[in-house]
């Protein structure tokens, strides 16, 4: 009966272990988040929004930073090597940061508080559609490009 040794693990090219791995993930969240929250709450104070007028700031903050989502997850999914704190940085950190679905729903409620629904209702449905749209369309252009991009 053979006994197998494992090969000795080079610490340049192993993979960290899970504890280090998760705080390197969540040091790059939490890092990127500061980047796209101060991204989105300077956004807000140069393009203030008038009480009971269509929140355009919020607006198109989403729908910006979806389709910069669209753009990243697409280059992402055609460069496998890339490092893999890219995702977590630039995603989930400054696009979720930047991004912010929950001042949508407080300004579709202070809309309804102040007496405009039509309003309100139409910022839901607009934010959504073109929010989903906007990841849909950069995410196909940037396939599509990265596709003409590797033909030359």
């Amino acid at each position: 009966m053979s006994v197998e040794h494992p090969e000795p693990v080079d610490p340049d090219i192993a993979d960290p272990p899970p504890r280090r791995r998760l705080l390197e993930t969540v040091g790059a969240v939490a890092a990127g988040g500061v980047v796209g929250a101060c991204a989105r709450y300077g956004a807000t104070l140069l393009w203030p929004t008038a009480a009971g007028g269509f929140p355009w700031t919020t607006f198109w903050i989403n729908v910006t930073g979806c389709a910069a989502m669209g753009v990243l997850m697409a280059v992402i999914a055609a460069v496998p090597t890339a490092h893999p704190l890219v995702r977590p940085f630039l995603g989930t950190g400054i696009l979720g940061g930047y991004t912010t679905f929950s001042t949508y729903a407080v300004d579709a409620q202070r809309l309804l508080d102040g007496g405009h629904a039509g309003t309100a209702l139409l910022y839901l449905a607009a934010t959504v559609a073109a929010a989903l749209a906007a990841v849909w369309v950069t995410a196909a252009l940037t396939r599509r490009a990265l596709r003409l991009g590797s033909r030359s």
